[in-house]
């Protein structure tokens, strides 16, 4: 590491990055298989709390259908090509060292600007939702100081409790989930005799228009950012098996846990379709059993918003780490505690941003987060193709079992929806998206000038090109 003397020299692949290395074994624990599924599960979803907008959008029927058909041609190939890529290169940095590989530093420093400010910008929806579900009990927190102040204040506390190590982040994850997810369960359980199944086929309130803009970033919004984890792979115990088997188990956890309750509240509560938003389960909860398990949930809604605060926080500050690991920022960006063996540096940076967006409002944090993973998701996608032709030799512990036609098939889809998620954006989207990426572009040629010019210390990898790591 950047300021550990005690680690291991970072590992080539044949190119002119390195694989970063892992964390020194003495400082710090590793994650597990248990801890690392329930972290992809909040670096994704986190329950099926914010799902509700896609029934308001678009009426029971294509709610259920999305829910059901999206995980197919988004969330699958994504989850496949993130078990490929982070187990040949098994390191932090993830999605950074793949667009390096595939097309060079230029674009691996453009993947980590569009993939850590989506994650940011992502970060500050969280305490946002957060303190949404805790109005419904301390109206207070509604609006105003007392808002903006809660707001402020968890982000600190959270902030702290990720500095604390990656394996607590990791474990609390595990109670966090088994809390939030219980109630829906028994929800899901108790809606059975309510249940009319011509209720799942509604088209929707007759005179409702469609919100195909809010349809489809909802389904975006709760199914992506699978591959965040890959920027932690170097903190993971062995991470060749681990990452496929994660991945595997978390897709199945992910996929029920929308669905079910969807099915379940669908099926038993028959509302106005416009009280559907951000929040209506636990509504749906108290008409379903009463008003202690709209309690369970609303306080479920908090731990849950807790989970992925923490795990996507975790996953930008690892991003900062690999990054300047890999020579695209400074050293001292690489800088861990020296009583956690976190990178404060990183996880300093990436709150202070999401404090930063935290003024936008909750529809435009969501859009812009989902516009600019859409772009790196794109570059992600083709680095995955270009890599199988550029290194047809390289190890990969685990390789998508599909043909290369089939594979380019695989991409192309989620592709298109990628492409159509960035046409309907609005324009304060795209003004604030092509402002980000200019500045991205912008930074790597700063980076480059401060490189030559000796005014911060850099990374440096020495020798040439080795091979591509060995036949298969």
């Amino acid at each position: 590491m950047t300021n550990q003397p005690e680690a291991a020299p970072p590992q080539t692949t044949g190119t002119d990055l390195p694989i970063t290395a892992a964390a020194p074994k003495t400082k710090s624990r590793k994650l597990t298989l248990i801890p690392l599924i329930f972290l992809i599960y909040f670096e994704v979803a986190g329950g099926p709390y914010g799902e509700e907008p896609a029934v308001k959008a678009a009426g029971p029927l294509f709610a259920i259908l999305g829910f059901l058909i999206f995980p197919f041609i988004w969330s699958i190939p994504e989850a496949l090509i993130t078990a490929e890529l982070s187990t040949a290169f098994p390191g932090n940095g993830g999605f950074v060292i793949w667009a390096d590989r595939a097309f060079g530093p230029f674009f691996g420093s453009l993947m980590g600007t569009w993939k850590f400010l989506s994650g940011v910008i992502n970060i500050a929806a969280f305490p946002a939702l957060c303190i949404d579900y805790l109005k419904r009990i301390f109206p207070i927190f509604g609006s105003g100081k007392p808002r903006t102040l809660a707001i402020l204040i968890s982000t600190a506390f959270l902030s702290f409790l990720n500095y604390t190590g990656l394996a607590i982040v990791g474990y609390a994850a595990v109670g966090l989930g088994a809390i939030s997810l219980a109630p829906f369960l028994l929800m899901s359980g108790i809606a059975i005799p309510q249940i009319q199944p011509r209720r799942w086929v509604s088209l929707g309130q007759k005179g409702v228009d469609k919100d195909w803009n809010l349809f489809f970033n909802t389904l975006f919004w709760n199914l992506n950012f699978w591959d965040n984890v890959s920027t932690m792979a170097g903190e993971v115990e062995n991470p060749r098996k681990t990452f496929p088997l994660a991945l595997f188990c978390a897709v199945i956890f992910t996929c029920l846990g929308y669905i079910i309750p969807l099915v379940a509240v669908t099926g038993a509560v028959e509302v106005d379709q416009s009280l559907w938003e951000t929040g209506f389960m636990a509504d749906a909860a108290k008409i379903i059993s009463g008003q202690w398990l709209k309690l369970w949930i609303e306080i479920g809604a908090v731990l849950s918003a807790i989970g992925l605060f923490e795990a996507q926080l975790s996953s930008s500050a690892y991003q900062v780490l690999g990054m300047a690991e890999l020579g695209f920022l400074p050293k001292w960006f690489g800088v861990r505690s020296k009583w956690f063996d976190t990178p404060w540096v990183g996880i300093a940076v990436s709150t202070a941003i999401a404090v930063g967006v935290s003024f936008m409002s909750y529809t435009d944090i969501v859009s812009s987060a989902n516009f600019l993973y859409s772009l790196g998701m794109l570059l992600e996608f083709a680095a995955f193709l270009y890599l199988r032709v550029k290194m047809p030799k390289l190890k990969r512990p685990y390789k998508v079992p599909l043909a290369p036609a089939v594979l380019v098939v695989m991409c192309l889809v989620p592709s298109v929806f990628l492409v159509y998620i960035m046409v309907i954006a609005k324009k304060t989207v795209y003004i604030v998206s092509a402002g980000m990426t200019a500045a991205g572009v912008a930074w790597f040629f700063l980076m480059r000038l401060c490189q030559s010019k000796g005014w911060f210390k850099f990374e440096r990898v020495s020798g040439e090109e080795e091979d591509e790591g060995g036949e298969e």
